[in-house]
């Protein structure tokens, strides 16, 4: 957790995909301080007619290589969702080259209740998560 849905036009290669689920990763990681096995992330890709993403009249030029990341995590402060955008995007170009004109993100929020991570059970609500964590210490 947090679960990130990463949407992007085909015709990247199975490597050049790696790479930048890796970048997204150590962001995710760096600006919401998660576990580096707390990794949930699920690659859709399109035919580039099939993605329509205009600029909300800010004038940016996008190209076809975008990507757009749906985020769904617990509550976190503003200034971590930020520093987050900020990260993502500088991973990007630094690892992928990728144009940060190229990259949309939105966060959806949830609770713990919100989560179950297998067997059916919520693991923040039963303290599974909490001791699977102490355990580890």
């Amino acid at each position: 957790m947090p679960l990130v849905y990463i949407d992007i036009v085909e015709g990247r290669t199975p490597s050049e995909v790696r790479v930048l689920l890796d970048a997204i990763h150590e962001a995710v990681v760096e600006a919401f301080g998660v576990p580096q096995r707390d990794r949930y992330q699920v690659v859709r890709s399109h035919p580039a007619h099939e993605i329509v993403a205009q600029d909300t009249g800010l004038g940016i030029d996008r190209t076809g290589a975008l990507v757009i990341l749906h985020v769904v995590s617990r509550r976190r402060p503003r200034e971590l969702k930020q520093k987050f955008y900020e990260l993502v995007a500088a991973k990007l170009v630094d690892r992928c080259g990728q144009d940060p004109a190229d990259l949309i993100v939105s966060i959806t929020e949830n609770d713990d209740e919100d989560w179950s991570f297998g067997h059916g059970r919520a693991q923040f609500l039963t303290g599974e998560l909490q001791l699977a964590k102490e355990s580890r210490s």
